[in-house]
């Protein structure tokens, strides 16, 4: 599972900038550390004067390395395919 979170609004996001965990691994309440980031987070204000390929492109960007992550993770290697 990804989850991505687009802020709308001046409101203070620091919560969410906080779950993006770009910065630092996440720890749950018992201390145990996250897996890995399953959050990308993008404040919609700073895309407002620009293309929305541009906010595309943000709101998506950690979504391939999630993926990667993910398939890692269980051992899943990729699967041989033939050029679409």
């Amino acid at each position: 599972m990804s989850i991505i979170i687009v802020g709308v609004g001046n409101a203070d996001f620091a919560a969410m900038e906080f779950l993006d965990g770009d910065s630092r691994v996440l720890h749950s309440h018992t201390g145990e550390e996250a897996v890995r980031d399953i959050v990308q987070f993008v404040p919609f204000r700073n895309f407002r004067n620009v293309p929305k390929e541009t906010l595309a492109k943000a709101v998506l960007a950690e979504l391939p390395q999630q993926v990667v992550q993910y398939f890692k993770h269980q051992n899943l290697p990729p699967i041989n395919s033939e050029p679409a």
